[in-house]
């Protein structure tokens, strides 16, 4: 959020204008002369202990000074109150006449912007700062609207950020992003999803930053219920160690019923007229909103029932099953399951006992006739031997 930060007018006294032999406007406080200098800046700002923050700023004359010609032109920082005249409060000048705090002037006052960096910032220092300019011909203090700096002591929390419908076979772009106090010392952005990931910086609406790093990938079902972890390590004072936050997101991916399967409890062999209950489970986002049970036949597979559990009687609805899912996404089948009650496990056995030892018997039974048919030929062939002879 930007302020317009109005700049009051008053003559100044010759001490203190000597250094420009000064003849055109000046604005202080506490005067009831019309605002003669906006600026546009940050009407608050963070930093964080140790570590330093660039402050945006651009200024414009009220009455359409231009600076692009001014033989001398200096960014003046103040703390706590406005008054230029307190020397005490004076923490910075671009002139080097003061710099007290650790400050830089990096951007062009000639091209009316004041962006400055103010590094080794800590939680001893003010929390109010007001800016002035000086020119040959214009000087002036922000004084109705100061720039308010809250140093904090522990970093920002990223923020993790999903592009794109998640749902499985869609393709997202997954972001973290951390706000950026300082972009010439950036924060270091890591994550489960890639190693070594190349962060960029963006610069925002309002002249802050914003690191981010991030990648696009294809969702599966396997992705759902995946933690994404993103941590944001700052760089503070030299020779300290970096403070780190993480922040944690999970992803909810929407995927059609998968692995549907159909179980029989009783298991195993029961008895005729008894009653065994079928369930059907399955895994989906969102969750199986129907299920269905269908029985084979003659003429294909026919629906018998609703629902994820149904109850079979073991004379009557013996047979092939499967049950089959259903979600707003699709749905999916489980293999077929058979039941049969043990009058039929025991007829079956006894058919294929019979049917065996009818086997064993018409096999025992060729091989004796044939046995005896090759015996017969052999007995008589001598016979018939004789008889030519005679």
């Amino acid at each position: 959020m930007f302020l317009n930060l109005s700049l009051q007018t008053h003559f100044v006294p010759h001490h203190v204008h000597h250094h420009f032999g000064f003849t055109g406007v000046s604005s202080g406080c506490g005067s009831i002369t019309p605002a003669a200098l906006f600026i546009d800046a940050p009407k608050e700002m963070e930093a964080l202990s140790g570590s330093c923050l660039l402050i945006p700023c651009n200024f414009r004359a009220k009455d359409g000074t231009q600076f692009g010609s001014s033989r001398e032109i200096y960014g003046v920082w103040i703390k706590n109150y406005p008054r230029f005249s307190n020397k005490d409060n004076v923490i910075f000048n671009s002139s080097g006449s003061v710099n007290s705090y650790k400050m830089q002037m990096t951007g062009n006052l000639r091209e009316q912007n004041c962006t400055t960096l103010f590094s080794d910032l800590d939680k001893s220092k003010p929390n109010k700062y007001f800016f002035r300019i000086e020119s040959e011909h214009f000087r002036a203090t922000a004084c109705d609207d100061p720039l308010q700096i809250t140093v904090r002591d522990s970093p920002w929390s990223p923020r993790i950020n999903i592009s794109g419908e998640a749902k499985e076979k869609k393709s997202v772009t997954i972001s973290c992003s951390a706000f950026t106090s300082c972009p010439h010392s950036p924060p270091q952005l890591t994550w489960n999803l890639q190693q070594n990931s190349h962060s960029q910086i963006e610069e925002n609406t309002d002249g802050t930053f914003t690191s981010k790093i991030q990648q696009s990938i294809t969702l599966s079902d396997s992705h759902d219920g995946f933690n994404i972890s993103c941590s944001a390590t700052y760089s503070v004072d030299e020779g300290k160690p970096g403070k780190t936050k993480e922040t944690q997101q999970t992803l909810s991916v929407t995927y059609a019923p998968k692995e549907t399967s159909a179980s029989i409890s009783p298991s195993g062999l029961v008895s005729a007229g008894s009653w065994v209950n079928l369930t059907c489970s399955s895994r989906a986002n969102p969750p199986v909103s129907s299920f269905s049970w269908f029985l084979k036949t003659k003429d294909g597979s026919m629906k018998i029932a609703e629902g994820q559990f149904y109850t079979v009687n073991m004379t009557n609805m013996t047979g092939s099953y499967y049950c089959e899912a259903t979600n707003i996404l699709g749905h999916n089948r489980s293999s077929w399951i058979h039941l049969k009650n043990e009058d039929q496990q025991h007829f079956g056995a006894v058919v294929y006992i019979t049917v065996k030892i009818l086997g064993i018997v018409m096999l025992y039974s060729t091989i004796i006739i044939s046995e005896c048919c090759f015996r017969s030929r052999c007995c008589n062939k001598p016979e018939k031997d004789t008889e030519e002879a005679d």
